[in-house]
């Protein structure tokens, strides 16, 4: 497990793994990456807690199909990064759309991450 503080490599590591592990689209995996009482903001919505995200990131996969998603490392400092993002998805009706923003992510000391604030747009394409 890649853990704070982080310097340039652990930094882009730590990305790549995200990257990776949310690409799966497997809720119960890419929960075990947060502590057991995260709190999130994702658009408008604010959650906490595993249980919480793992039914958002459910309803997300079920609407947002064959998503495929790219992060880039923005910056970071001790236990904080800052990531930019790209995904491509489209719904059940075939319109795809690409979906981008910036993430603020926060890390406890065991390398997991507490904190995540999401600020996402979507355009169609």
């Amino acid at each position: 497990m890649i853990v704070p503080p982080f310097n340039e490599q652990s930094a882009f590591e730590k990305v790549k793994a995200a990257e990776h592990l949310w690409n799966t689209r497997d809720p119960e995996r890419v929960v075990l990456a947060y502590t057991e009482d995260s709190q999130w903001r994702n658009r408008a919505e604010l959650l906490e807690g595993r249980e919480q995200i793992k039914a958002f990131l459910t309803r997300k996969w079920q609407k947002e199909l064959d998503y495929r998603l790219r992060k880039t490392l923005w910056g970071f400092r001790e236990n904080r990064m800052a990531v930019h993002f790209e995904y491509e998805w489209h719904e059940h009706s075939g319109q795809w759309f690409r979906s981008y923003g910036v993430e603020l992510w926060e890390f406890a000391a065991s390398g997991l991450m507490q904190r995540r604030v999401a600020s996402i747009n979507d355009a169609p394409i």
